[in-house]
């Protein structure tokens, strides 16, 4: 085999794969628009919802990133008045994954008062995006009547 066609079949490649792997990291923890569907806790199988505004994770028992998304989530329904976090277990519940489309875990979803879904966040979230959905939803006129 000549030596140039590989060297060149390598690089196109390597070149390839830093590219998937760029785009699909960019697009890792960003908020998305939520479908608006509105979700009822027991449908999670869950006591309730936060007054004005649910984040929900989606986890499994061996997601390595789930524990430290956790911790980010409670902190930020901490900081905001009305907010909560809840866990759901997709071992335990794999219809839910798809029912709300979980490909991966962890998976967010952003709630506002009357449960609907305003926010999805694939992967590891970003704390700013994260911070950022929740203080617009719980400024927002809908939230503060909910």
């Amino acid at each position: 085999m000549d030596w140039l066609p590989a060297l060149a079949t390598g690089a196109a490649l390597l070149i390839a794969t830093t590219v998937i792997g760029l785009v699909w990291r960019s697009r890792q923890g960003v908020a998305k628009q939520g479908s608006g569907d509105v979700v009822r806790p027991d449908d999670l199988g869950i006591a309730a919802f936060g007054e004005r505004a649910t984040l929900v994770q989606f986890t499994t028992e061996f997601c390595a990133r789930c524990p430290a998304t956790g911790r980010l989530l409670a902190q930020l329904a901490h900081e905001h008045d009305g907010a909560s976090h809840v866990e759901v277990d997709l071992t335990h519940r794999p219809d839910l994954a798809g029912r709300f489309r979980v490909t991966e875990t962890p998976t967010t979803l952003l709630l506002d008062g009357d449960g609907a879904i305003r926010a999805r966040i694939a992967g590891l979230p970003r704390a700013a995006a994260v911070r950022e959905r929740l203080d617009d939803l719980l400024r927002s006129p809908s939230a503060i009547s909910s």
